[in-house]
């Protein structure tokens, strides 16, 4: 029993190990028997499964952290950042879904290698297992820690072990079929948890004239001047979207989920499901940060999530629901980790270098694999403390410094024939070179530049705009190199695949043959619904 929680507090979060023990137990006894199984589920997750678990893998600790964290220091524009990511899983749906399955692929690196070369496709896979140790793994860490020390008073170090190989070790048991339907679960804990925290805060601070008497309007202004220096609406709108790009459309740790359904129909619906849920984070995880700063003055930042929790606001009972929401949120990220990185270890490295290799021996490399993985995220625990305050800002910026060369070659290589894999090259380990400056820097501090003009201004630019600016030379080397150097160009089967078929969706000229069919026409209904209610949240604000 945990001593600073009550005794019902206690009992949630011990049945909800219980229930996530059981479903583990449920799922190790399908097999796992081929590669396939263990990545992708065996391509056999319906729209409600692809839906829940890419919301639960998107929704980490520190987005119910973080978001509250920001939200109490700057208000509700944080939230632009999830009500982006609507727009962009709807593309994913319609556009590319069909496209990634058509292709039969297991990773997205793999995808982006037929378009490219081999090289492409293991730098990709390298910059990808990099990212998710520095962002997902460290950040989700730390998030959790904030919270975990103050409500059960454990250390950093403590906490993350243990997270770390409760998750990691009922991802090597079961797989991909474990990673989803323990997400269905954790999704539902998640969102009832928060939902429960929003509410009895707002009973509290007295309803929404006792939030808006308490604290001033820019709180409540979505939109802030191109000089803002967190949420400029200039960058929202030209640097945000590659952002997302990356993370929804190209990354290997959202994307399995889609290349794990077992038809487009339901890849679709799922993603579409996804996007309906994405209206939620501003409801549940913003506003309980408006909640606090308007309860608890002195209070901003990062400990807005924990203090609204400790405060005594919320009932025994709720505050274990609550909390189990956090853990849940933690291990449902940390599990996709796992299995995506070992995803691409076994798929982009090991199995082109042994093609004839058994699937129960790429099963067995994918479970050492893990293991190495869960290792690594034990290892790298002492350097989470070198992560900075007001985690969600943290976390879009660091991804401004990734994003950007991989977006430019996914984009190009649909739109742009004459992209080649001399040019996707380039960019990939060009852009990996500026990325990992700036990472120095992020993690080193900004002192030691700060006495170079012209450097210094590069470096305390913000990072949207910095998005933009290193897309821009991303695609610059991209064109460039492409046409000047030789490389490999994909094949007519490529093109009329998929560089075709994502020129016509561009123009929208299936439309009108998916409005001809009944089976879709609900799809497209219920698509445009939320476009405008993303939309009409947007406007409201």
């Amino acid at each position: 029993m945990i001593p600073n929680l009550g005794t019902y507090d206690n009992l949630i979060i011990l049945l909800y190990f219980f229930i996530l023990a059981v479903i583990v137990i449920l799922v190790y006894r399908s097999k796992t028997n081929t590669s396939e199984d263990y990545f992708l589920g065996g391509r056999s997750f319906g729209w409600f499964s692809i839906g829940i678990s890419l919301f639960a893998t998107n929704i980490s600790s520190e987005h119910i952290v973080g978001l509250a964290g920001s939200a109490s220091s700057r208000g509700l524009a944080v939230g632009q950042f999830e009500w982006m990511a609507i727009f962009i899983l709807l593309f994913l749906g319609w556009v590319l879904a069909p496209m990634f399955l058509k292709a039969g692929v297991i990773t997205l690196p793999e995808f982006l290698g037929e378009r490219y070369d081999k090289r492409t496709r293991q730098i990709l896979a390298t910059i990808s297992i990099i990212a998710y140790i520095i962002t997902k793994i460290s950040i989700t860490l730390f998030a959790s820690g904030l919270l975990l020390r103050e409500v059960f008073g454990w250390d950093l170090y403590t906490s993350s072990v243990i997270m770390v190989l409760t998750a990691g070790v009922y991802t090597l048991i079961g797989g991909m079929r474990t990673v989803v339907y323990t997400q269905i679960f954790q999704g539902f804990i998640i969102v009832l948890g928060s939902s429960l925290v929003t509410y009895f805060g707002f009973v509290e601070v007295g309803g929404l004239s006792g939030l808006t008497s308490r604290l001033s309007p820019e709180y409540f202004h979505v939109l802030k001047p191109a000089t803002d220096p967190d949420f400029p609406w200039t960058g929202i709108i030209l640097g945000a979207p590659i952002l997302a790009i990356w993370y929804w459309c190209t990354d290997q740790y959202i994307v399995q989920r889609i290349l794990g359904a077992s038809s487009i129909d339901n890849a679709r619906k799922g993603t579409i499901f996804a996007a309906s849920l994405k209206i939620l984070p501003v409801f549940i995880f913003v506003l309980p940060g408006l909640i606090a700063a308007a309860l608890f003055p002195e209070i901003r930042g990062d400990e807005a999530y924990t203090t609204l929790l400790n405060s005594g606001i919320i009932p025994e009972g709720i505050k274990g629901l609550a909390i189990a929401g956090v853990i849940a949120a933690l291990m449902s990220s940390l599990s996709s980790v796992f299995n995506s990185t070992s995803a691409l270890f076994v798929n982009d490295f090991y199995k082109l270098k042994n093609p004839d290799a058994s699937e129960e021996k790429l099963v067995l490399i994918a479970r050492l694999s893990t293991v190495i993985t869960i290792l690594i995220a034990i290892l790298w625990v002492p350097l989470v403390k070198l992560i900075s305050s007001n985690l969600y800002i943290y976390l879009q910026k660091i991804q401004s410094y990734i994003s950007p060369p991989i977006a430019a070659i996914f984009i190009l290589g649909f739109i742009w024939k004459k992209a080649n894999s001399a040019g996707s090259n380039a960019t990939l380990i060009i852009g990996g070179l500026i990325s990992l400056l700036f990472l120095t820097v992020e993690f080193a501090g900004k002192e030691f530049v700060s006495s170079i003009p012209v450097i210094k201004d590069i470096f305390g630019m913000n990072y949207l705009y910095l998005a933009v600016i290193l897309f821009l030379i991303s695609v610059v080397i991209m064109v460039v190199v492409s046409t000047f150097a030789g490389g490999e160009k994909y094949s007519d089967e490529w093109d009329e695949r998929y560089h075709v078929k994502f020129q016509e969706i561009l123009l929208f000229t299936p439309l009108y043959k998916v409005l001809r069919y009944k089976k879709n026409r609900s799809e497209v209904i219920f698509s445009i619904f939320i476009v405008i209610a993303a939309i009409t949240f947007w406007s409201l604000f």
